[in-house]
């Protein structure tokens, strides 16, 4: 039995451990006593210890938890005697008789006092001032307004007339916020009792009053919700004597009314009339035994009613509820010890880093950096992401995605209209007319187009490079994160790196779009050429006019359908290759040369259209357009010169409709641009990604190692590099105190177990 009796001082050792670490994983047996307020709460605990030290008055008086521990303890233990503490005594409240005695006594030390936990080392004579230490230190935390805290205060009650029992004195349940009181106290004192009976190591001690119908008690409700079964709930009855006469409790008592597994205990509290004439517990107590056994309902069961029945059965069930939850609470701590020593190991050992291996541990560290690295872009990586493309997936991504789709979605001839193709195969003539359609003009379309490719594969070389500094920021680790500016200084050196080879990466990429609008190699095996291109062009034509011809078939009487230039459709309809396809647009080009010296000289000089229909006479020049010489030209030409207006109209040309031969010109250039632009996009898009994986990806991989060890791997800076983060290191000391938390409260465990 002695082991027994050893149980509950060992749980109140590892309770104040629990208190004092604040450790809320280790769930300990306990005794919660619950009740409404006035159901007599406070009495009953009062009863239990034997002494008056609990707060009273209206309202809210219990605020904060109160973890009490009774501790007993005999008269000779060495434990009395002890005297490094400090005693606190209110000698102002020793009435004369009792100084006398103790002047003529021997001075023998108390055997009974109390300690807070927030106050070591000092003792409480005196249970008023338990009382006042209580309500000051609520206060403390929970304000002054009848607010309530979570916050738990500790007590310890050594006593020879206590029997050992840990227990936590929880507010009163209340509907009506009184007062100061918050709006929402009857919630928030709820949330805190389930708080504590929620755990299944503890055994709720529910307080009702039987001078309140049973169906009504608000402490049996809420310990019902947690323990549906009632296997750890007992029915505390108090205010037996104050029932109705005629009525009793018997059947509550007895367990016909409500079964409880663990019953319920009847007891008789002190009356407030009983506290006003200060009648003593020892008084009070006696009067209670005199209740049941003179009661003619009760008189059979007193031996199962009453405070020390009470006391004692609290006492017995929870040393077997110990004894039963001991093992498991043993396994929780040593799984506790487990996951502690793991993350202490997370943190480094404090005591490796010395002068001798400092330089060893910046080349573990460095190589371990510069392997993460190398792994994250080959995809080796030991922490690859299930969420996202990283690494080198990532980079062939924006190789065959990004880059081929922005490359694919270039359109060669967008920016390239019409007019502008006529114009740059007029320039290109220069002052002559020209038989076929000059391959100069071709040049000078093709090349800004290829210039479209620069901005795409500029977009590649900062996306990939982006991608490598996201890698390089990635790289770390737990035991690299120790050493805040040893991490910060390897991203720098990496990042500079990638900064410096993104500069030749970027120039080269520019250099293959220049070499290859530096020369148009027009007899690469996938150009279409001039001929094809024209040949598919005239077809193209054909087959619309011959539509067009259907539908105005269709619609003339005759069926002579006249074509817009005059000629009717049967001359053209011979035209099946390209020589005599030019021919015919040469030929009719010549019908507008007819004219006379001046005119021609005025068509080419002003830019005037070459290939004007046939059938239409040319446009006779206004006075206001020339000159009034019929022989030619005034070149002593006034302020508001003719010839001003005439490059007005000139202007005004260009934005004509294109006659048949430019049609077919500028369609070809096109054709032909777009040919020649996709052969060098083809060759753009499989260039640019080889060219940033030599000269900046692998350079990057290659020399990563060897720039980091050259860069810092200095014994200067080894005492910076290895500075340990302050936040790292409070951690690893909160770590190294639970762990020793858990290795005391294992060892309390092994004593008994």
């Amino acid at each position: 039995m002695s082991a027994l009796q050893d149980l509950i001082p060992t749980v109140n050792k590892l309770q104040d451990i629990v208190t004092n670490t604040n450790l809320t994983d280790l769930d300990l047996p306990i005794l919660t006593v619950i009740g409404s307020q006035s159901a007599g709460k406070s009495s009953v605990l009062e009863n239990i210890v034997g002494k008056d030290f609990l707060p009273r008055g209206t309202g809210i008086v219990t605020r904060r938890p109160l973890i009490l521990q009774l501790i007993n303890i005999k008269e000779d233990d060495p434990l009395v005697h002890k005297s490094d503490f400090e005693a606190d005594q209110d000698h102002s409240e020793v009435t004369l008789e009792d100084h006398l005695r103790n002047a003529g006594a021997s001075q023998v030390e108390p055997a009974e006092w109390g300690e807070f936990l927030h106050l070591p080392g000092k003792r409480f004579y005196n249970f008023n001032n338990i009382r006042k230490e209580i309500e000051n230190e609520t206060s403390r935390i929970a304000g002054k307004n009848k607010g309530i805290s979570r916050i738990p205060i500790n007590l310890k009650i050594y006593s020879p007339k206590v029997l050992n029992l840990t227990m936590v004195d929880l507010p009163g349940l209340t509907k009506i916020p009184i007062g100061d009181q918050p709006t929402d106290i009857e919630k928030q004192i709820k949330n805190l009792i389930l708080e504590y009976i929620s755990k299944p190591n503890s055994i709720i001690l529910a307080v009702s009053p039987a001078n309140v119908d049973l169906v009504n008690s608000e402490s049996l409700k809420l310990a019902r919700q947690v323990d549906p079964l009632g296997k750890r709930t007992i029915g505390i009855l108090s205010k037996l004597d104050l029932m109705d006469h005629g009525t009793n409790a018997l059947d509550i008592l007895t367990g016909k009314v409500y079964p409880l597994k663990l019953g319920f205990i009847g007891v008789v509290n002190r009356s407030q009339q009983d506290i006003s004439v200060n009648k003593s517990l020892e008084e009070s107590l006696r009067a209670e035994e005199e209740f049941f056994r003179s009661h003619p309902a009760y008189k059979n069961i007193a031996g199962r009613c009453g405070t020390a029945f009470l006391a004692k059965t609290l006492n017995k069930t929870l040393m077997h509820h110990i004894r039963e939850r001991l093992p498991d609470i043993k396994a929780k701590l040593n799984t506790l010890m487990g996951q502690t020593e793991q993350e202490l190991a997370s943190y480094g050992d404090l005591n490796i880093v010395s002068k001798q291996n400092r330089g060893s541990l910046i080349l573990m560290l460095m190589n371990k950096f510069a392997n993460n690295f190398i792994s994250s872009i080959e995809g080796n990586s030991s922490e690859i992401s299930t969420k996202e493309l990283c690494g080198g997936a990532r980079i062939y991504y924006i190789y065959n995605e990004v880059f081929g789709n922005s490359l694919l979605s270039i359109n060669p001839v967008s920016n390239l209209p019409v007019q502008d193709i006529r114009t740059a195969i007029r320039n290109s003539t220069g002052p002559r007319p020209s038989l076929f359609v000059p391959e100069l003009a071709f040049d000078l379309l093709v090349k800004p187009q290829i210039k479209l490719l620069e901005s795409p594969s500029h977009r590649c070389v900062e996306l990939v490079y982006e991608e490598l500094m996201k890698i390089c920021h990635n790289c770390g680790s737990q035991e690299l994160s120790r050493y805040p500016k040893l991490q910060t200084k390897l991203i720098e050196t990496v990042s500079e790196l990638l900064r410096e080879r993104l500069g030749p990466t970027t120039k080269y990429v520019e250099s293959l779009i220049e070499i290859h609008r530096a020369y148009i190699n027009t007899n690469h095996p996938n150009f279409v050429g001039a001929a094809a291109a024209m040949s598919s062009v005239v077809e193209e034509r054909q087959k619309q006019k011959q539509k067009q011809k259907s539908k105005d078939h269709a619609r003339s009487p005759n069926g002579s359908v006249p074509l817009e230039n005059g000629t009717s459709s049967h001359k053209v309809s011979d035209a099946g290759s390209r020589a005599e396809e030019l021919r015919e647009l040469e030929r009719k080009s010549s019908n507008t040369s007819t004219s006379g010296d001046k005119e021609l000289f005025l068509n080419f000089f002003f830019g005037k259209d070459q290939s004007q229909n046939s059938s239409s006479p040319p446009s006779q020049p206004q006075p206001s357009q020339f000159p009034s010489e019929p022989d030619g030209l005034q070149f002593n030409i006034p302020s508001q010169s003719p010839i001003e207006k005439k490059m007005e109209h000139l202007n005004m040309k260009e934005e004509e409709e294109l006659s048949e031969r430019e049609e077919l010109e500028c369609e070809l250039i096109r054709r032909l641009i777009i040919s020649y632009f996709s052969i060098v996009r083809e060759m753009i898009q499989d260039q640019v990604p080889k060219a940033i994986m030599c000269l900046l990806v692998n350079f990057s991989k290659e020399s990563v190692q060897n720039t980091l060890v050259q860069k810092l791997y200095r014994e200067e800076l080894f005492d910076e590099l290895l500075y340990e983060d302050e936040n790292l290191s409070q951690e690893r000391e909160k770590c190294e105190k639970l762990l020793a938390t858990y290795r005391e409260a294992a060892a309390i465990i092994s004593e008994v177990v």
